[in-house]
């Protein structure tokens, strides 16, 4: 007699391996469509980088800079 095993073609085992291997590729997409979105360039140009100084804040830095060392 042919157990109930082998007649579906796959065992326990495999049909866990399946389910694992599929849970980590979903798992793998959303980890790249997450570093893909946190390193995209921003759309639009007027947005300035946060730790990007100010226009007037590097004049005025220059000028302390030159009235310390004159």
């Amino acid at each position: 007699m042919e157990s109930e095993e082998t007649a579906t073609g796959l065992s326990t085992a495999a049909l866990v391996a399946i389910a694992c291997n599929t849970f980590v590729a979903i798992l793998l997409f959303l980890l790249c469509f997450i570093i893909y979105r946190a390193c995209r360039v921003p759309s639009s140009p007027e947005r300035l980088p946060v730790l990007a100084p100010v226009e007037g804040e590097t004049r005025q830095l220059n000028e302390h800079k030159y009235l310390l060392t004159s």
